[in-house]
Parts: C-alpha cells; structure tokens; sequence
C-alpha cells in the first residue's frame, strides 16, 4: 500500500512538472535573427547608442584576448569595453595593457586590494559599472564568446519591446551526450523565470552572469551592484532588483549566440555549481536536502516503479519520462537532436548530486571558496538579497 502511494505520488509530481514546464517554455525562446529586427529606424537607432560591455577578469590570460577582440567586433553599435582586472596573477594584466593600448575602446581597472564586505566579482562589476559611459551596459563574463550581431539584436529587442533588461542564458557546446542532457535539465529548470519575466508578471525577473544587459539609468536607479556586494547569485538578484525598482526584463535562450567555456560536459557543470545551488536554495539546509533527497527519490520511483508491473508504478514511470516533451522543446530550439531530449530525465540525478555536493561543500568549508578568496557563510546569509 505504501508504495502504491508513493509511486502515485511520484507519477503526479512528475507530470505535473511535465505540463508547467511544457506551459512555461511558450515563452523561454531564442533571441529573434537581426533580419527580423532591421527595420531603417531600428538600424540607426542601434548605431546611436554606445554600449559599456563590463567584464570583471581574473586569471583570465588563456582567453581574454580572444573575448576582448570578439567584442570589439560587435557590428551596427558603439563598444565601450571596460575590464577590471581583479588581482590577476597571471598574463591578464599585461594583454589588458597591450590591448588598451591598441585599441582606444578598452579601459582597464585594476584591483589589487578586495575591499571589506564585497565579493570579488560583485566588486569589480561595481568599478566596471562606475567607470561606464554608455547608455547601456552590459555585463558579460572573460569566457563568453558572443556572435558579432548579438549586442545589436538584444539593443533592438529592448528598445521595440520598450524594455530596460535583456539577459541569455549561457551557450555552451557540450562535448558529451550527459553534458547536453544537463544543459537541456538546467534550461528547463529556469522555465518558470522565462515565463515571469517575458509576461512582466509582478514577481518575474531572471539574470544572467554571461549577459545581462542593462540600460545604465534603470541600473543606476535599482542599486546595482552597491546593493549585491555580497550575493554569490548576483546576475539573478540584479534581475529582481530591476523588477522591483519597476523596471522590464526579456530573457532568452543563448544557445549558439553565445560560447561559454565552462559547460563542456556534466563533471565540468557540477564544478561551477557547487558554490551556485546552495546559494540557490538561499543557505537553507532544510530546503537544500530536500530538493536533492527528495528529487532523488522521486526519480527512483519512476525508474523503479516502471519494473514493477503495477499500474502506480508505470504511472510513475510514464511521469519521469513525460519529461522527455518539454526536453524536446529545449532540445529543437538549440538546435540538437531529439536524442538528447530522451536521455534529459535519465542524467537528473547528476543536478541532484550537484545541489547536496554544494550543500556538504559549503557546510565543510564554512562559507565557499570564489576567485582564491574565502567567504564566510555567515557574511553570505547575512548579505544575500531577500
């Protein structure tokens, strides 16, 4: 009888996550092709506005280059790239001097002391932000490779959708078919967010660290980074601080606009979350364990339930890969093959692991380890954005 229960109750869960995601994604698409948005007046409308691009760098010499050079060549707007060298150890610092030198466009900040009660990134985002000209900034991080059409496209996105805030998801190129599945797992997870902020629903907003686009004036008038000096997921609460100040989001997804080196398999992605998802689940012990014991179970219950024979148990089975609809969604509009989809609920309990790995981590260490530098978790809990 317990099990009947319990595999019913997986089935629901399951499928009722099927059907909100499926709701949710009609709104979480990709950024529209810049054949669609060249309109005369949108083409000199974007030639007219300059752009601060905003990277806060550190250690960053294998790649900076090739990012800095990238998005010098952003067609149809005018670039101002500031880069904060955040206590770099390494070459960053010297190709930062060589290429300002080169090219008049790139301003360079460096930071060799983190002020008390900052992060590092936070810090160096808020001096970037600080010393911008443009009338819109956009923060972007040193690993991100952007198509040369990709700030226009988003500058004309905002001004015909009379919004303050665009922002993409990362766009990675996983290497293996588990690395796929999680990024597809980790887009659907963010469906709701998508949903909120493209219906301008009270609560919605969604951030994203590769880019977050901003116009400086609703930056400027929401707090900005002075109000994230200590929130590990700052490109997020930057979106809840926009909404809340009455400002207008656009979220998309990145997919192949945008070439982030940090996603390139699954052990790759639980690397870079493991300071993220605690974070996530606001330091909350309680909630952390749930979400990954909980989900764990639930998806045991439906590889499980489907050997069964038991019609509780396939329901619970057919619930766990109804998942395999709105995986598809994700799937067709990055432009992968379907097989992708099928594999997304086997390779969940790889986000699961991730959440508890970030809660034991962060719990063992006392606080999370960012950019060498070690932050209490007590200044974390304390700083967070409510």
């Amino acid at each position: 009888m317990f099990f009947a229960i319990f595999f019913a109750v997986a089935a629901a869960c399951w499928l009722g996550m099927c059907v909100g995601a499926l709701y949710h994604l009609r709104w979480a698409r990709r950024l529209p092709a810049l054949v669609e948005l060249s309109t005369a007046r949108e083409t000199q409308e974007s030639r007219d506005v300059r752009c601060s691009v905003v990277i806060a760098a550190r250690d960053e010499a294998a790649r900076i280059e090739a990012t800095c050079r990238r998005l010098l060549a952003q067609t149809g707007v005018a670039i101002e790239l500031i880069v904060v060298d955040d206590r770099s150890t390494d070459g960053t610092s010297e190709t930062l001097r060589r290429l300002s030198a080169e090219d008049s466009r790139v301003r360079t900040e460096r930071v060799d002391v983190l002020p008390d009660g900052w992060l590092g990134k936070c810090y160096g985002c808020h001096r970037g932000a600080s010393a911008a000209t443009g009338e819109w900034l956009l923060f972007t991080d040193a690993d991100s490779w952007l198509k040369p059409d990709l700030i226009v496209r988003a500058l004309r996105v905002a001004e015909r959708e009379r919004v303050d805030h665009i922002a993409l998801t990362m766009g990675v190129t996983p290497t293996t078919l588990a690395g796929r599945a999680w990024h597809i797992g980790f887009v659907m997870s963010l469906a709701s967010y998508f949903s909120g902020a493209n219906r301008d629903r009270p609560d919605g907003h969604i951030g994203m660290g590769a880019f977050n686009l901003v116009r400086a004036s609703a930056y400027r008038a929401c707090g900005g980074y002075e109000a994230l000096r200590m929130e590990v997921l700052d490109d997020v609460r930057l979106g809840l601080l926009l909404r809340r100040a009455g400002s207008r989001t656009r979220g998309f997804i990145g997919g192949d606009d945008m070439d982030c080196d940090w996603g390139v398999n699954a052990r790759r992605m639980i690397h870079h979350m493991e300071k993220n998802y605690f974070a996530a689940a606001e330091f909350r012990v309680a909630a952390a364990l749930c979400l990954s014991f909980g989900n764990t179970a639930l998806w045991l219950a439906g590889i499980v339930g489907t050997f069964t024979g038991t019609r509780a148990g396939i329901a619970a089975g057919l619930g766990l890969f109804s998942l395999i609809l709105p995986a598809n969604v994700v799937a067709r509009r990055l432009g992968w093959s379907p097989l992708t989809a099928i594999a997304t609920p086997l390779y969940l309990p790889l986000m699961f692991y991730a959440i508890l790995r970030s809660t034991i981590l962060t719990l063992r260490q006392g606080g999370i380890y960012w950019r060498d530098t070690f932050y209490p978790l007590a200044a974390l809990r304390k700083g967070r954005v409510r």
